[in-house]
């Protein structure tokens, strides 16, 4: 870790900080932590539930719905960056590794508009 920590790391501090203060850890194993990921993603999929596509994007800036989608974000990545900590994974550098994999599947040229 960087001698001054990122916005990252100062986030994941406040999260352990949260669970440990409520001692919710032992109901933390990875099994859980990954259906509250799921759930917490279908709480996000009920805010845009019968929208049209179309009007998804004005639907999410729209000051009506906007902290109720910003909530359900930010649920789907506290549950994901307590799953990532739980098993030991490197947010930054999976991501990181996953898209130069997608990179080589799906090169620019072949893929664009498709």
């Amino acid at each position: 870790m960087p001698d001054s920590p990122d916005r990252l790391d100062l986030m994941l501090q406040e999260i352990r900080a949260f669970v440990a203060e409520r001692e919710w850890e032992p109901f933390h194993d990875p099994k859980n932590l990954a259906m509250a990921i799921a759930s917490e993603a279908g709480e996000l999929l009920s805010e845009l539930r019968w929208i049209e596509g179309a009007a998804s994007d004005a639907h999410c800036r729209s000051e009506e719905h906007r902290e109720a989608i910003e909530d359900e974000v930010a649920d789907v990545l506290v549950t994901l960056l307590m799953f990532a900590d739980r098993v030991g994974i490197d947010l930054l550098s999976v991501v990181q590794k996953k898209m130069k994999k997608n990179a080589a599947k799906y090169p620019a040229e072949e893929w664009r508009g498709r």
